[in-house]
């Protein structure tokens, strides 16, 4: 059964259509008749819109997955896909949960503790607290030993909520303050921790894969720093402007992790790295990432397939081609329906024209259609357009190629946002970080 929805459950019950495995979808009331139900061997309904009525509604998803026959369950991303509760009763039920143990999510999903095992397996890693702090004379006793700007941060968070970034001392009660209220609103514990906040960072991140065999595997990095709010909008991969140094630090930091807390499945281990070169461990997404395809683009390797022998308690089958040497550059670049000229508003509707790019080098993941209704209730993401070059000079042509053939009419989305990124040389030099779309892309917002 694919606990999901959107092109995620499409990629899953293809994959497992390639294996001979019969797949289930589920879907709400929004959903009903879309891709992802037709592309599976059998679709049941969720009454209801809401995602906590529906994708995320544990009770409901188990007992449609006995009655159907299931024997495993694969959550995608996003919805339940980091939820140790979920991936315990799945268990309980008798099923196969198709990701890491519950106790690896619990304990990576803590940051605190995450950031205690990347400290004992010695990861690169910023000064930091490696306990929640209780008060904010805390913080400002760290910012006054490790300078500014510090970073104060959720334990239990994500997504760039209950993170404040501080670059004045007067302002560190405040922040304090402001972080756990909104830790506490968004995730249900208010504990926070502080660490030296690097300056004009990249966001580079590390594919795991790891089955019960104990063969642990990095296939490679990608770079996810072209985001806003902290929600990525471009992905590649490999991560350029890395130096030969830095990549081994990230690669061996984030198999020591998964090796030391018996991690299973795919998963990914999130790095900083500075403008002076300064590494720091980040956390890690115990689930299949958004951009796991340019992985497989520079790897050859069926990510999603590879969960599911990792689950059937096979070794995973790139075992024996550790350590990987990427060949060529992918990129990705996130469709959404949002229109980025107003801030990036939501934009739900009917598609009244949909016409994906092909041609060499070009792959769409999408589970929309002209005719199909993108709805308020869910993720913004449309589709996902990933191109793939012998270098990264090659890709970036096939994605303005790619972009100038897609076609969306009837809702605004994110693409002619992408053809603008193109068109910048700053990113066409690889030279990106987090704050890139804020400080040069003002002019498309």
């Amino acid at each position: 059964l694919i606990a999901n929805r959107g092109e995620i459950a499409v990629r899953i019950a293809r994959t497992a259509r390639d294996l001979g495995i019969r797949s289930i979808a589920i879907y709400s009331e929004a959903d009903a008749g879309a891709l992802h139900t037709q592309v599976a061997d059998e679709a049941y309904a969720l009454p209801g819109n809401s995602a906590a009525d529906t994708y995320m509604n544990i009770p409901t998803l188990l007992d449609i997955a006995v009655r159907a026959g299931a024997d495993a369950i694969h959550p995608g991303y996003g919805f339940l896909s980091e939820n140790a509760d979920f991936a315990r009763a799945v268990a309980e039920a008798g099923l196969t949960w198709i990701g890491p143990s519950p106790e690896s999510i619990e304990l990576l999903g803590d940051k605190i503790a995450a950031r205690r095992v990347a400290e004992e397996v010695g990861a690169p890693l910023a000064p930091g607290t490696s306990d929640p702090i209780d008060d904010w004379q805390e913080a400002r006793a760290f910012a006054e030993e490790h300078g500014l700007p510090i970073a104060i941060k959720a334990a239990y968070g994500g997504g760039g909520r209950g993170l404040k970034v501080v670059e004045n001392l007067e302002d560190i009660e405040a922040a304090f303050n402001s972080a756990g209220r909104e830790a506490k609103e968004a995730f249900g514990r208010a504990e926070c921790y502080v660490e030296k906040f690097l300056t004009h960072p990249r966001h580079v991140e590390a594919q795991i894969l790891a089955d019960t065999h104990g063969n642990v595997a990095v296939l490679g990095t990608r770079d996810c720093s072209t985001q806003r709010r902290f929600q990525k909008l471009i992905e590649e991969a490999p991560a350029p402007a890395l130096s030969d140094e830095q990549r081994t630090g990230i690669h061996e930091g984030a198999r020591a992790i998964c090796a030391k807390v018996g991690y299973t499945g795919a998963g990914t281990v999130e790095y900083i790295v500075s403008e002076d070169g300064t590494i720091s461990f980040l956390e890690v997404n115990t689930r299949v990432q958004v951009e796991h395809p340019v992985t497989e683009q520079i790897t050859g390797t069926d990510i999603i397939k590879e969960q599911l022998r990792i689950a059937s308690g096979e070794p995973m089958s790139c075992a024996d081609r550790a350590p990987f040497s990427p060949a060529g550059h992918a990129m990705e670049f996130r469709i959404n329906a949002e229109d980025p000229q107003h801030g990036f508003r939501p934009c739900p509707g009917t598609i009244t024209k949909f016409e994906a790019p092909a041609g060499p080098g070009v792959r769409v993941e999408s589970y929309v259609r002209t005719g199909s209704r993108i709805s308020p209730y869910y993720d913004s993401l449309v589709a996902k357009l990933v191109v793939y070059g012998q270098d990264r000079e090659e890709a970036l042509a096939r994605g303005r190629r790619a972009l100038d053939e897609f076609v969306i009419e009837g809702i605004e989305t994110t693409i002619a946002f992408h053809r603008r990124v193109l068109d910048n040389a700053m990113f066409c030099s690889g030279d990106v970080t987090t704050d890139f779309i804020e400080t040069q892309m003002g002019d498309v917002l």
